[in-house]
Protein backbone atom coordinates (compact mmCIF):
# COMPACT_ATOMS: atom_id res chain seq x y z
CA UNK A 1 0.00 0.00 0.00
CA UNK A 2 1.60 3.58 -0.95
CA UNK A 3 2.09 5.78 2.00
CA UNK A 4 2.58 9.42 0.51
CA UNK A 5 3.94 12.78 2.14
CA UNK A 6 3.48 16.20 1.36
CA UNK A 7 3.85 16.93 -2.43
CA UNK A 8 3.26 13.32 -3.56
CA UNK A 9 6.54 12.17 -1.98
CA UNK A 10 6.75 8.53 -0.57
CA UNK A 11 6.94 8.75 3.18
CA UNK A 12 9.46 7.09 5.32
CA UNK A 13 7.83 3.96 7.02
CA UNK A 14 8.76 4.40 10.90
CA UNK A 15 7.93 1.83 13.41
CA UNK A 16 5.62 4.35 15.10
CA UNK A 17 3.86 5.13 12.35
CA UNK A 18 3.70 1.08 11.81
CA UNK A 19 2.43 0.54 15.00
CA UNK A 20 -0.91 3.71 15.12
CA UNK A 21 -1.90 2.04 11.60
CA UNK A 22 -1.26 -1.88 11.85
CA UNK A 23 -4.32 -1.94 14.00
CA UNK A 24 -6.50 -0.65 10.73
CA UNK A 25 -5.12 -2.83 8.22
CA UNK A 26 -5.67 -5.74 10.74
CA UNK A 27 -9.38 -5.04 9.57
CA UNK A 28 -8.72 -5.45 5.85
CA UNK A 29 -9.86 -9.35 5.40
CA UNK A 30 -7.27 -11.66 5.40
CA UNK A 31 -4.42 -9.04 7.08
CA UNK A 32 -4.02 -11.43 9.91
CA UNK A 33 -2.90 -14.33 8.17
CA UNK A 34 0.57 -12.54 7.51
CA UNK A 35 0.77 -10.18 10.65
CA UNK A 36 0.16 -13.23 12.95
CA UNK A 37 3.58 -14.90 11.65
CA UNK A 38 5.53 -12.43 13.07
CA UNK A 39 6.85 -9.23 15.59
CA UNK A 40 6.83 -5.51 15.03
CA UNK A 41 10.37 -4.00 14.63
CA UNK A 42 12.25 -7.05 15.81
CA UNK A 43 16.03 -5.96 16.19
CA UNK A 44 18.67 -8.78 15.90
CA UNK A 45 22.92 -8.46 16.31
CA UNK A 46 23.94 -6.51 12.42
CA UNK A 47 25.90 -9.16 10.52
CA UNK A 48 29.45 -8.86 10.40
CA UNK A 49 30.94 -7.50 7.38
CA UNK A 50 33.04 -9.74 5.37
CA UNK A 51 34.81 -10.04 1.90
CA UNK A 52 33.26 -12.73 -0.55
CA UNK A 53 36.18 -14.36 -2.65
CA UNK A 54 34.38 -16.77 -4.22
CA UNK A 55 33.63 -17.13 -7.94
CA UNK A 56 29.82 -17.90 -7.57
CA UNK A 57 27.81 -16.09 -5.34
CA UNK A 58 25.17 -18.27 -2.73
CA UNK A 59 22.39 -19.09 -5.82
CA UNK A 60 25.16 -20.18 -7.69
CA UNK A 61 25.38 -17.87 -10.53
CA UNK A 62 28.91 -16.77 -11.57
CA UNK A 63 30.47 -12.99 -9.67
CA UNK A 64 30.63 -10.76 -12.51
CA UNK A 65 32.29 -7.04 -13.42
CA UNK A 66 29.26 -5.36 -15.21
CA UNK A 67 25.60 -5.71 -15.38
CA UNK A 68 23.54 -3.59 -17.67
CA UNK A 69 20.85 -0.47 -15.89
CA UNK A 70 17.40 -2.06 -17.29
CA UNK A 71 14.67 0.53 -17.03
CA UNK A 72 11.90 -0.13 -14.35
CA UNK A 73 8.79 1.07 -16.58
CA UNK A 74 6.75 3.31 -14.69
CA UNK A 75 8.84 4.24 -12.63
CA UNK A 76 9.32 7.86 -13.27
CA UNK A 77 12.56 6.52 -15.16
CA UNK A 78 14.49 4.75 -12.98
CA UNK A 79 16.87 2.01 -13.33
CA UNK A 80 18.31 -0.89 -11.47
CA UNK A 81 21.51 -3.10 -12.66
CA UNK A 82 21.49 -6.69 -12.88
CA UNK A 83 22.08 -9.62 -15.34
CA UNK A 84 19.75 -9.56 -18.51
CA UNK A 85 17.68 -12.00 -19.99
CA UNK A 86 15.33 -13.84 -17.78
CA UNK A 87 16.86 -12.46 -14.76
CA UNK A 88 16.23 -9.50 -15.64
CA UNK A 89 12.67 -9.75 -16.70
CA UNK A 90 11.95 -11.54 -13.49
CA UNK A 91 13.33 -8.91 -11.05
CA UNK A 92 12.00 -5.93 -13.08
CA UNK A 93 8.54 -7.34 -12.85
CA UNK A 94 9.28 -7.63 -8.85
CA UNK A 95 10.34 -4.13 -8.81
CA UNK A 96 7.28 -2.71 -11.07
CA UNK A 97 4.61 -4.37 -8.66
CA UNK A 98 6.27 -3.71 -5.98
CA UNK A 99 6.08 0.47 -7.01
CA UNK A 100 2.44 0.32 -7.96
CA UNK A 101 1.43 -2.13 -5.52
CA UNK A 102 3.66 -1.75 -2.07
CA UNK A 103 5.52 1.75 -2.60
CA UNK A 104 6.55 4.38 -5.26
CA UNK A 105 10.33 3.43 -5.92
CA UNK A 106 12.58 6.44 -7.25
CA UNK A 107 16.16 6.11 -8.30
CA UNK A 108 17.28 6.53 -4.95
CA UNK A 109 15.42 3.46 -3.07
CA UNK A 110 16.54 0.25 -5.52
CA UNK A 111 20.75 -0.76 -5.86
CA UNK A 112 21.38 -4.04 -7.48
CA UNK A 113 24.86 -5.01 -9.28
CA UNK A 114 27.46 -4.40 -7.48
CA UNK A 115 31.24 -5.06 -7.56
CA UNK A 116 31.90 -4.27 -3.60
CA UNK A 117 33.05 -7.17 -2.28
CA UNK A 118 32.55 -6.60 1.31
CA UNK A 119 28.87 -8.00 2.26
CA UNK A 120 26.76 -9.11 5.40
CA UNK A 121 25.20 -12.00 4.76
CA UNK A 122 26.54 -14.23 2.50
CA UNK A 123 23.30 -13.58 0.46
CA UNK A 124 24.29 -10.37 -0.42
CA UNK A 125 26.99 -12.14 -2.57
CA UNK A 126 24.01 -12.29 -5.55
CA UNK A 127 24.51 -8.63 -5.76
CA UNK A 128 27.69 -9.52 -6.96
CA UNK A 129 26.21 -12.12 -9.58
CA UNK A 130 23.56 -9.55 -10.60
CA UNK A 131 20.85 -12.00 -9.20
CA UNK A 132 19.21 -9.71 -6.66
CA UNK A 133 18.10 -6.59 -5.97
CA UNK A 134 17.46 -4.29 -3.17
CA UNK A 135 14.14 -2.04 -2.36
CA UNK A 136 14.45 0.79 0.37
CA UNK A 137 17.92 -0.75 2.11
CA UNK A 138 17.73 2.34 4.82
CA UNK A 139 14.56 1.59 5.83
CA UNK A 140 14.90 -2.49 6.01
CA UNK A 141 18.54 -2.81 6.78
CA UNK A 142 19.67 -6.66 7.50
CA UNK A 143 18.86 -7.70 11.37
CA UNK A 144 15.56 -6.50 11.50
CA UNK A 145 12.26 -7.66 10.45
CA UNK A 146 8.49 -7.32 11.40
CA UNK A 147 8.60 -4.11 9.86
CA UNK A 148 6.67 -4.34 6.65
CA UNK A 149 2.58 -2.90 6.92
CA UNK A 150 0.25 -6.22 7.47
CA UNK A 151 -1.17 -5.09 3.43
CA UNK A 152 2.49 -5.02 1.76
CA UNK A 153 3.67 -8.38 3.22
CA UNK A 154 0.28 -9.84 1.57
CA UNK A 155 1.32 -7.96 -1.57
CA UNK A 156 4.69 -8.90 -1.37
CA UNK A 157 4.02 -12.55 -0.32
CA UNK A 158 1.64 -12.89 -3.30
CA UNK A 159 4.41 -11.66 -5.84
CA UNK A 160 6.69 -14.22 -4.75
CA UNK A 161 3.44 -16.62 -5.51
CA UNK A 162 3.29 -15.46 -8.67
CA UNK A 163 6.88 -16.00 -9.80
CA UNK A 164 7.10 -19.50 -8.74
CA UNK A 165 9.54 -19.70 -6.43
CA UNK A 166 11.96 -18.17 -8.24
CA UNK A 167 13.12 -15.21 -5.85
CA UNK A 168 13.00 -15.51 -2.13
CA UNK A 169 12.80 -12.38 -0.09
CA UNK A 170 15.07 -11.66 2.68
CA UNK A 171 12.45 -11.31 4.82
CA UNK A 172 12.75 -15.41 5.17
CA UNK A 173 16.43 -15.20 5.68
CA UNK A 174 18.48 -15.40 8.60
CA UNK A 175 19.45 -12.74 9.28
CA UNK A 176 16.44 -11.03 8.38
CA UNK A 177 16.68 -8.46 5.42
CA UNK A 178 13.37 -7.01 4.15
CA UNK A 179 14.94 -4.75 1.77
CA UNK A 180 16.20 -7.85 -0.63
CA UNK A 181 15.23 -9.94 -2.92
CA UNK A 182 17.26 -12.42 -5.04
CA UNK A 183 17.13 -15.10 -7.71
CA UNK A 184 16.80 -18.64 -6.01
CA UNK A 185 17.42 -20.87 -8.42
CA UNK A 186 20.44 -22.17 -10.34
CA UNK A 187 21.54 -20.98 -13.83
CA UNK A 188 19.93 -22.66 -16.63
CA UNK A 189 16.86 -23.51 -14.31
CA UNK A 190 14.05 -24.65 -16.37
CA UNK A 191 11.38 -22.64 -13.72
CA UNK A 192 12.88 -19.50 -14.38
CA UNK A 193 12.61 -19.82 -18.00
CA UNK A 194 9.38 -20.50 -17.75
CA UNK A 195 8.44 -17.80 -14.91
CA UNK A 196 10.05 -15.34 -17.62
CA UNK A 197 8.75 -16.31 -20.60
CA UNK A 198 5.07 -15.94 -18.98
CA UNK A 199 6.19 -12.25 -17.87
CA UNK A 200 6.82 -11.66 -21.42
CA UNK A 201 3.78 -12.90 -22.38
CA UNK A 202 1.50 -10.71 -19.60
CA UNK A 203 3.72 -7.94 -21.02
CA UNK A 204 2.25 -7.94 -24.95
CA UNK A 205 -1.16 -8.33 -23.68
CA UNK A 206 -3.11 -5.33 -22.62
CA UNK A 207 -4.84 -5.80 -19.04
CA UNK A 208 -2.18 -8.15 -18.02
CA UNK A 209 0.59 -7.84 -15.76
CA UNK A 210 2.49 -5.39 -13.53
CA UNK A 211 0.18 -2.19 -13.11
CA UNK A 212 -3.18 -4.79 -13.10
CA UNK A 213 -3.43 -4.65 -9.42
CA UNK A 214 -4.65 -8.09 -8.34
CA UNK A 215 -7.41 -8.95 -5.25
CA UNK A 216 -4.54 -10.31 -2.71
CA UNK A 217 -6.26 -10.95 -0.29
CA UNK A 218 -8.16 -13.87 -2.74
CA UNK A 219 -8.53 -17.28 -1.44
CA UNK A 220 -6.49 -18.99 -3.88
CA UNK A 221 -4.52 -16.44 -4.25
CA UNK A 222 -3.25 -16.63 -0.28
CA UNK A 223 -3.43 -19.82 -0.20
CA UNK A 224 -0.86 -20.37 -2.80
CA UNK A 225 1.60 -17.23 -0.98
CA UNK A 226 1.62 -19.26 2.40
CA UNK A 227 2.10 -22.46 0.70
CA UNK A 228 5.26 -20.43 -0.76
CA UNK A 229 6.52 -18.96 2.31
CA UNK A 230 6.03 -21.96 4.32
CA UNK A 231 8.65 -23.58 1.41
CA UNK A 232 10.94 -20.58 1.65
CA UNK A 233 11.45 -19.93 5.39
CA UNK A 234 15.09 -20.51 5.93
Amino acid sequence: MNQHGKHGKPAPYTLLRRRQVVGGFLAIGGAALWSATGTAGVATAAPAAGRWDKADSTNGWPVIEQAPEHLIEGAGGTRVSCRGDDVATVLLHLARRYHYEVHEIGPRDITGHTTDRMIGPPYESNCLSGTAITIFQPLYPAGSKGNVFPQDLATIRDILAELDGVVTWGGDQEPAKESHFQIDVAPGDATLADVAARIREWEARPGAGAGVVPDVFAARRRVRARDLRNRQKR
